[in-house]
């Protein structure tokens, strides 16, 4: 039987960051990068397995060539770090996870051997001794947290030297015991600054020149963290937002500068586009932006928080409506800066009570 390829990524620091960071929030940051890993797939390998951290890869009585190999690792790492450069760059979330998360590294464990499977409710998956060794070398003695693990034995497979180096691999050899058995295999640690990180868009923030149609203020008895997370996260917002039907987006991703979502109001759907613009030190500041409502040509919200103290924070809504041509700014003036300040009325009522309410049931659980 041909010999069968094992892949592993593995995020690198992943029980820390949950253990230390908001759950929901950190959860997300890492089924994001999980995603991006599988989509950087180029081999065409089977997923066996997504193991916390970790995806088990194996690709079954074929080992792609040196060339190939390596191309599939560096797509790998840098698909990892663009998407941490992203979440970095773009984050509007002053919580611990989605500070931290660009903190996390990745390794990749590789290994070749004959495949066994077993069947387990209709998935088939690998086992045997090869998939036990494959796992066993994501613990070693490494000294980094960030780096490249073949086997030896995939490495004689694919005619890759012990020392061969390139621009992105030095590889040196490792040794490690398992169970009294020797494990001997190559690595090499990977410097991030060599790696050609992919382009992303990285909206400015926003400078309006005009003073706002409509604002209203509110002291909440939230800390300003928790009402942060309570308006920005989508989750929440059918609680309060009133009128608003549907709202539609992407569940696995943390809310950040450039992220969509949908509202749905009397079946007509009205796009959104999360920005932000400059406030003073200690203030959090979440925005939206919008070029699908009926009439106007666009129009941002700005939720401005400032921390009074500890328990309490002052939110400050501005709204902007921009309507371009005359009978347009006509209708805006005498009907639509009407329903909005219906609307915004009892949308800060209905906020202030459902945050108010978030964080005692928050305070209960913890």
């Amino acid at each position: 039987m041909s010999n069968s390829l094992l892949f592993i990524p593995d995020i690198s620091g992943f029980t820390k960051f949950i253990q230390t960071t908001e759950a929901e929030h950190s959860q997300h940051v890492i089924a994001e990068l999980l995603e991006v890993l599988i989509e950087s797939n180029t081999e065409s390998l089977e997923l066996a397995e997504v193991e916390g951290d970790a995806l088990f890869f194996y690709k079954e009585g074929i080992v792609p060539s040196q060339e190939r190999l390596l191309a599939q690792i560096e797509s790998m790492f840098t698909a990892f770090y663009s998407h941490l450069k992203l979440l970095e760059k773009n984050r509007i979330c002053p919580c611990n996870a989605c500070a931290t998360a660009p903190n996390l590294q990745l390794k990749i464990i590789a290994h070749c051997g004959e495949l066994q499977f077993i069947e387990v409710q209709g998935n088939r998956k690998p086992f045997g001794k090869e998939v036990i060794e494959a796992h066993r070398m994501l613990k070693n003695s490494v000294d980094s947290d960030n780096y490249t693990l073949i086997s030896k034995k995939l490495a004689s497979e694919i005619g890759l030297p012990i020392y061969y180096y390139s621009k992105l691999f030095k590889f040196r050899q490792g040794l490690d015991t398992y169970d009294e058995v020797e494990t001997e295999y190559i690595y090499a640690i990977i410097n991030q600054e060599k790696l050609s990180l992919k382009p992303f868009s990285s909206p400015k923030k926003v400078d309006l020149p005009n003073s706002p149609e409509l604002v209203s203020t509110i002291n909440i008895p939230v800390p300003a963290e928790i009402l942060f997370e309570f308006i920005s996260n989508f989750k929440y917002r059918h609680t309060w937002a009133k009128g608003v039907d549907k709202i539609e987006y992407n569940h696995n991703e943390v809310n950040r500068l450039g992220s969509e979502h949908m509202c749905v109001i009397n079946e007509k759907h009205l796009d959104f586009v999360t920005v932000i613009k400059e406030v003073k030190k200690g203030q959090y500041i979440y925005g939206e932006y919008s070029t699908s409502a009926p009439v106007i040509d666009s129009f941002y919200q700005f939720y401005t928080i400032t921390p009074i103290n500890k328990t309490t924070s002052q939110l400050y809504l501005e709204t902007y409506l921009n309507s371009k041509f005359i009978l347009k700014k006509i209708i805006t003036t005498l009907v639509i800066k009407k329903i909005f300040s219906k609307n915004l009325s009892k949308n800060m009522e209905s906020l202030a009570k459902e945050a108010t309410k978030f964080h005692q049931n928050n305070t209960r659980t913890t």
